[in-house]
């Protein structure tokens, strides 16, 4: 059970950082924002084209 509670504890802690980074982009500004997006989704779909042509 105390394992339990470390793990929910991590996944909230990680859930709760990923947040205050996403609102330190938008701060910086909208457009900021938004290439951090396109950039983000860009490298995952680079990530997964990897995985796909190994196959």
């Amino acid at each position: 059970m105390k394992n339990l509670h470390f793990l929910l504890l991590g996944f909230v802690l990680l859930t709760l950082s990923s947040c205050s980074v996403i609102t330190g982009i938008f701060k910086a500004g909208a457009i900021t924002g938004i290439i951090a997006v396109v950039v983000v989704i860009a490298v995952i779909i680079w990530i997964i084209s990897l995985f796909r042509s190994k196959s």
